[in-house]
């Protein structure tokens, strides 16, 4: 019995994933300081006013801290969502005497316009209910308690949560490019799942899903990536890898750069310190942007390589499977990736025709 009862039970579980003891700590750390300082921020400001801070923004925290990547609690739908519930509360709590009716309507109706205007925000539903059996304290507000409470509190809440998310590394609001639906496919993409497979997929599925289109089409390409791994190819980067490799070094004058580029026709190149590590990388591009910002070219000739090279660079391993290397040429375009021993020191580069040869003989060989 037990087993059929724990059974059933699974079923009503979701399909959801479980975050790491860390990520559990930073949401329950964000929630206390967000509603502790916005709670009392308020009282400060609104100690005179009863009440001063609101039951639904603990819902809010719980988007915002929790799963502030989800479309549901980004800043146009808490703004927006909570000040639609707002105006539509106070405006059933005024207009209907009767409390179910009116609290009923007002939750409906708040559902539909957020829906409309693209701001859903599930705790904006507890707003409006607010608004219509908050008691004479609200009441007694009017369309004042559109203001305050409700505009102060989202607007605390909301900036506290910026805050915390920036300062423990996450991405929060999503940029306005993410949230976007993405039309043109990346290279993956064009023979594999598109966008427009995705968006096809989506429209023929009536539920509304708490996810963006972008992020779905993200999993969708990560997930591709990592099933590329089980691709039956086995040469390490150490076996494809040119090693007489042409490299600027750190010191040489940009001058210097410029004529070795003209002279090889590159695009870019790894430099080089004394010792044979690599400390950067130069475009061609990044020398002639140099130039172009020079209001003066005389005794400017001095600068060095190391004064614009671009010092983050992705680097792999001799033994690394050249598998991993895909995403690197096919999505992010990558002309070539350095490879570097444990001492940082340069043993050669793969280009991009490298993995053209290797894919291509691969392709032969299942023929």
């Amino acid at each position: 019995m037990s087993k059929i009862l724990l059974k059933w039970l699974n079923y009503l579980k979701p399909n959801f994933k479980v975050l790491s003891a860390k990520e559990r700590g930073l949401s329950t750390l964000g929630a206390l300081l967000g509603l502790m300082l916005s709670s009392l921020i308020c009282w400060y400001f609104l100690r005179g006013i009863n009440p001063w801070y609101i039951a639904p923004m603990g819902a809010s925290s719980v988007l915002l801290f929790a799963v502030s990547s989800s479309p549901l609690a980004q800043p146009w739908n808490m703004l927006v969502g909570n000040l639609i519930a707002a105006i539509i509360g106070v405006s059933c709590a005024l207009w209907i005497q009767n409390l179910s009716l009116a609290l009923s309507i007002a939750v409906s109706i708040a559902i539909f316009l957020m829906m409309t205007t693209d701001s859903l925000h599930p705790p904006s539903g507890a707003v409006a209910m607010t608004a219509v059996l908050g008691g004479d304290a609200v009441h007694n507000l009017g369309y004042y308690f559109v203001l305050y409470p409700v505009l102060l509190n989202s607007v605390l809440l909301l900036g506290l949560a910026i805050i915390f998310n920036r300062l423990v590394g996450r991405h929060y609001p999503q940029p306005a490019q993410i949230n976007q639906r993405s039309s043109a496919p990346t290279p993956t993409q064009k023979v594999t799942i598109q966008p427009k497979d995705i968006e096809y997929a989506l429209e023929h599925h009536a539920e509304l899903l708490d996810i963006s289109q972008y992020d779905l089409e993200s999993i969708i390409l990560e997930a591709q990536q990592y099933a590329n791994h089980r691709l039956d190819i086995q040469q390490s980067c150490a076996e494809i890898m040119t090693k007489e490799v042409v490299f600027l070094n750190a010191d040489d004058q940009i001058i210097q750069a410029l004529a070795c580029f003209k002279e090889m026709n590159i695009m870019s190149l790894p430099v080089l310190n004394q010792s044979h590590q690599l400390v950067g990388t130069l475009a061609l591009s990044d020398v002639v942007e140099w130039f172009g910002n020079q209001s003066e070219m005389r005794g400017t000739w001095q600068v060095q390589v190391k004064h614009i090279m671009h010092r983050q660079v992705v680097m792999v391993k001799p033994s690394q499977n050249i598998v991993d290397l895909i995403p690197y040429f096919v999505e992010k375009s990558f002309n070539y990736l350095p490879v570097v021993g444990g001492d940082q020191k340069l043993l050669g580069i793969i280009s991009r025709a490298d993995m053209i040869a290797v894919l291509y003989q691969n392709l032969l060989q299942l023929k």
